[in-house]
């Protein structure tokens, strides 16, 4: 029975309920931050695809016998880099321009085009091959690493270019976008170079498959 007077407020209640607030908004709080993280690694995924190749070229690192040495280290991370960022980045890439053409369109700051679909089916023949080179030949791996990289440094120059002519400030211009398109290739090419320097006997001696 409550033997509460008029108007009398129940004080365990009040900090129950601003116990709850509180709660809510700093749960409301966390779940914001973590969505606006979520969509900017799902927006920018040529970044997070480099980021997830290092490291998965670094966990295939972990029972291997120590010392780890230059080439092993430069093999492994080269073929998951070929894997993810060259791979399964192009493969989404083939997607986003194809089936979501729209939104690709309006996230770089261009009107649709039927180009888009081209560079999407572009996009698809670089994909297979990055994944056909993760396990490939040194001559096999440069030559899928040359048209993305091309791709990528010659699109840097037009977004600079369209963001001095055009005035275009996108975020799929301008933003992350730009110095990823410069840095990715720069990174692929020192794997490359290292893997180039520091053969291991067995990637030396591979076939294509």
């Amino acid at each position: 029975m409550d033997r509460r007077r008029p108007g009398e407020v129940n004080r365990e209640q009040v900090f129950a309920s601003q116990t709850s607030r509180d709660g809510i908004s700093i749960t409301c709080m966390g779940e914001s931050t973590f969505s606006a993280v979520l969509i900017f690694f799902l927006v920018n995924y040529f970044l997070t695809f480099l980021i997830i190749g290092l490291l998965a070229g670094a966990l295939s690192l972990i029972n291997r016998p120590k010392p780890l040495r230059i080439d092993v280290v430069a093999e492994a991370l080269f073929a998951y880099y070929l894997l993810f960022t060259i791979g399964v980045n192009n493969l989404v890439n083939f997607v986003a321009h194809v089936f979501f053409g729209d939104f690709s369109a309006e996230f770089i700051g261009w009107p649709q085009s039927p180009f888009q679909a081209e560079v999407g089916f572009a996009s698809l023949g670089v994909g297979i091959a990055g994944v056909l080179a993760f396990r490939a030949s040194l001559p096999f791996r440069v030559a899928t690493l040359i048209p993305p990289s091309a791709f990528a440094w010659g699109a840097a120059a037009g977004h600079i270019y369209q963001m001095i002519v055009a005035k275009n400030f996108s975020p799929g211009n301008v933003g992350v976008v730009l110095p990823s398109g410069i840095l990715i290739p720069i990174v692929g090419f020192v794997l490359l170079w290292l893997s180039y320097k520091h053969p291991t006997p067995w990637a030396a001696n591979r076939k294509l498959i």
